[in-house]
């Protein structure tokens, strides 16, 4: 640790957003400490779908912008971490009792692909009726049309490292466990104290940045004085790995329960199967996947491949940070939310909510809201050209 034992940002958690945060800001030239408690991505950012995607099903809802700038952030994965973000075929079947139709889906496709800016793997075409048979499996009972675009996975938890890593090699410091305890805002910056292999550790920063995801408000509640906090429910996402393998790609489906879309994906030579969205009462360290979860997970599975065996060899959960509004959480905006003590000078600033896929855009946001707070800095390197590996 430097002498001073200061740095320009300290951020608060080893997340996806979290290293994001410290890739961009140690870039610009900043000083940059990041505290995690347990492992790199050992919360949501290793527990979710596994895409690197616009979100298609976005656009339903109107969040046009959000997706806009998710298939440019998606372009920028494929560019610079060629192997860890690939593309993949993605199916959409639509059937009798589909609710969207045919004729939505097209439309939904058509202006995902005018957002994704043209190309090869902006387009889709329809699957024609001599290929249903091999689509691994999928039910052809009732099945009218099957369209095929094109989106990105990923290893969220090898992601995660790999843009710490980055981080790393240009000077920001990694403490890994180590809990963030306690801090207290000054005029100058803020007073931090964290603890590391069973003692307690001090160090000053003139911007604390909060990325602790489900714990965000457990972290600002360590914080005198105390932050205004942003009103948030924590929503539970379950997935199940099954044995078994996809030959052709992923499957976009409407579960037969409530319509939501649920994800069947090749997954290291099984089958990813998720996702549900539950709200979620209790401390985020005890999340974990509900029986009733995992039945609507299965029904959905039996449904739209019948024929398929199904044995269960993993099963996990994640929290979403999602606004605390009335309604279903399948429709509540994923757009970040970034929540400052005081403006236009910031001293902490915590992070709300959020997509895997716009980390790197979100740690921009993060930068321009704390810019007036922090010192002259020489940039280090352009992260629009660090490759990840």
């Amino acid at each position: 640790m430097p002498a001073s034992n200061h740095y320009d940002i300290v951020v608060v958690g080893g997340g996806i957003q979290g290293v994001a945060v410290a890739q961009a800001a140690v870039a610009r030239g900043y000083t940059v400490l990041l505290l995690e408690k347990t492992a790199l991505a050992a919360g949501t950012s290793s527990r979710s779908s596994k895409l690197i995607h616009g979100g298609l099903r976005y656009l339903e809802h109107g969040q046009f912008k959000l997706v806009y700038e998710s298939l440019r952030e998606r372009s920028d994965w494929l560019r610079l971490a060629p192997s860890l973000v690939k593309l993949s075929r993605f199916y959409i079947p639509v059937y009798q009792n589909t609710t969207r139709s045919a004729l939505t889906i097209r439309a939904g496709l058509s202006l995902y692909a005018l957002l994704a800016g043209g190309g090869a793997f902006a387009r889709f075409r329809v699957v024609p009726r001599a290929e249903w048979g091999r689509l691994d499996g999928l039910t052809t009972h009732g099945l009218k049309q099957v369209f095929q675009y094109w989106d990105a996975q990923t290893d969220d938890r090898l992601l995660t490292q790999a843009l710490m890593y980055s981080a790393q090699s240009l000077g920001a410091e990694l403490r890994c466990p180590a809990e963030f305890v306690h801090a207290i805002l000054t005029p100058g910056g803020c007073e931090i104290d964290y603890a590391e292999e069973g003692a307690t550790h001090h160090c000053t920063a003139a911007v604390l940045v909060n990325a602790a995801g489900p714990w965000v408000n457990s972290v600002t509640r360590r914080i005198e004085p105390c932050p205004p906090e942003y009103p948030v429910d924590l929503v539970q996402g379950s997935h199940l790995v099954l044995e078994g393998e996809l030959e052709r790609g992923c499957y976009y489906l409407e579960s037969p329960v409530d319509r939501r879309a649920v994800f069947v994906l090749p997954w290291y030579q099984q089958i990813l199967l998720g996702t549900t969205e539950t709200v979620f009462k209790g401390v985020p360290e005890e999340s974990a996947p509900l029986v009733s979860e995992e039945a609507y997970l299965l029904d959905c599975f039996h449904h739209y491949f019948p024929s398929r065996p199904v044995e269960i060899k993993e099963k996990f959960s994640g929290l979403r940070v999602l606004p605390a509004i009335q309604g279903t959480a399948f429709r509540r905006s994923r757009e970040i939310h970034l929540q400052c003590d005081t403006q236009p000078k910031p001293r902490v600033v915590s992070l709300y909510g959020g997509k895997l896929t716009v980390s790197r855009a979100t740690a921009q946001k993060v930068l321009r809201t704390i810019a007036p707070t922090l010192p002259e800095r020489t940039p280090k390197a352009d992260i629009s050209k660090l490759r990840l590996d």
